[in-house]
């Protein structure tokens, strides 16, 4: 088998980009595979010496991040051919402290070696996390759980040393049902010895993908319907050949971009089980769909209305829905609710919407049909969305990767011109969007 000796890459996404607004999107364009899901697959090769195969891997900083950190600890990661990554980790060895920290500012993404290393080796040093400022993402979850399932850690200057002479398995309630902390516990568990019950475990689809490829190695898991998730240690794992689900937050992103300016967009790989919940929200304010076997293609199917959303976990409507959904809100008649449950600071992205005409205002009471953990903490976590508007192209500049797409949509409305800055934020988790934007007749002057 050919393989090159490492990943293009990504397409170069320029800094600054500019949109004339005003003409509606149409064509087609694919959506390659989960952002949430690839990296999180990635990192479960480092639970084997074999050879670990991934399919549908998009080219996107996270992937890369990823690829550091297995070169870094002595693995590999070569390219079969576009799309497609070979990953080995047999001979793992300690990070260097400066290179670590050199990848770690990035990505959250580092924190999850932590598990397979500790299963493997019984030490380990992984970072402090970063990624995209959409409020306090602690990895409290993570230390507690790995220090149940025997492993002590030490807080460095920028991470943590971990060690075990054991992981063992045990039961484990998570305050909150955190997609990372889950992750985590189910990377360091499958090598556990004995059993070990995740109570109040996330259930996002990315989290069955990564529980099917765990299961491809060898590994026992079984998911209850209460969020109750089960894993009994098993002495080895072995190598995946594994495809990765297609990115169901893309998708939606682009839905909204459909029905913002009303156009008519055909996502390849768009898969409905995945975005069920998003499709009923979808139709209820306008929006019209139609299924296809390999994909969905969004549109405009009435006048658009006003709606309350509420985000939650899986199944409930993704946080990561919620921003591109806003802008579309903003072109529906009335009052649109929502309320986010998930990220307090996730209404910072609508600044930029409101210089650019939308009438937003933002709320610290609960205003969805329960109260949250937020209600008390006087964060802005709820959004009156007024329309529809017409908004007026401006200069803004992206803060992070889900804003990033919500404010391409918002410039695509807009009548005039959009100069959005750090557009190398997007390249954080999308393919070739430049690409795909002129593919569905977007007005891209400059970027």
């Amino acid at each position: 088998m050919n393989r090159t000796t490492r990943l293009a890459t990504p397409t170069s996404v320029s800094t600054e980009m500019a949109i004339i607004g005003g003409v509606p999107l149409k064509g087609e364009i694919t959506v390659q595979g989960a952002k949430n899901s690839v990296s999180k697959c990635m990192v479960a090769a480092m639970l084997t010496a074999e050879p670990c195969t991934l399919k549908n891997v998009p080219n996107i900083d996270d992937v890369h991040v990823v690829r550091e950190m297995i070169r870094a600890l002595g693995g590999t990661v070569e390219e079969v051919r576009p799309g497609v990554i070979c990953i080995t980790a047999t001979s793992i060895k300690e990070i260097a402290p400066t290179t670590l920290k050199s990848i770690a500012g990035r990505s959250r993404i580092p924190i999850l070696f932590a598990g397979p290393m500790l299963a493997r080796f019984g030490h380990t040093m992984v970072p402090e996390l970063g990624g995209c400022n959409i409020g306090p993402r602690p990895v409290d979850f993570h230390l507690s759980a790995l220090e149940q399932l025997g492993a002590t850690i030490e807080h460095v200057p920028k991470g943590f040393i971990m060690r075990t002479s054991r992981l063992v398995g045990n039961r484990i309630h998570l305050p909150y049902p955190s997609v990372g902390a889950t992750e985590q516990i189910l990377l360091a568990a499958t090598l556990a010895e004995g059993i070990t019950v995740i109570s109040n475990a996330a259930v996002e689809p990315e989290i069955i993908d990564l529980i099917a490829l765990l299961q491809k190695m060898g590994a026992i898991i079984s998911v209850d319907t209460d969020r109750t998730v089960t894993i009994i240690g098993v002495q080895a794992l072995h190598g995946y050949d594994h495809t990765v689900m297609p990115d169901r937050l893309e998708a939606a992103s682009w839905a909204c971009a459909a029905i913002a300016t009303d156009g008519r967009i055909t996502v390849r790989n768009a898969r409905q089980l995945d975005m069920t919940t998003f499709l009923n929200k979808y139709q209820q304010i306008g929006g019209a769909f139609e299924i296809h076997d390999d994909g969905i293609t969004f549109s405009r199917g009435r006048e658009l209305t006003s709606i309350a959303v509420e985000t939650d976990v899986h199944p409930g409507f993704m946080t990561d829905w919620q921003q591109p959904f806003v802008v579309a809100l903003t072109q529906a008649h009335g009052a649109s609710v929502v309320h986010e449950t998930v990220y307090e600071n996730r209404f910072g992205f609508t600044d930029a919407l409101k210089r650019m005409g939308a009438d937003i205002q933002l709320y610290r009471e609960c205003l969805g049909g329960k109260q949250c953990r937020f209600g008390q903490k006087s964060h802005l976590h709820s959004a009156i969305i007024m329309g529809p508007t017409s908004l007026i192209g401006a200069r803004i500049a992206i803060p992070d990767l889900r804003a990033g797409f919500s404010y391409i949509v918002a410039a695509l409305t807009a009548r005039g011109e959009t100069t959005i800055a750090h557009m190398e934020i997007i390249g954080r988790g999308y393919e070739r969007f430049s690409e795909k934007l002129r593919a569905l007749g977007a007005t891209i002057v400059r970027g």
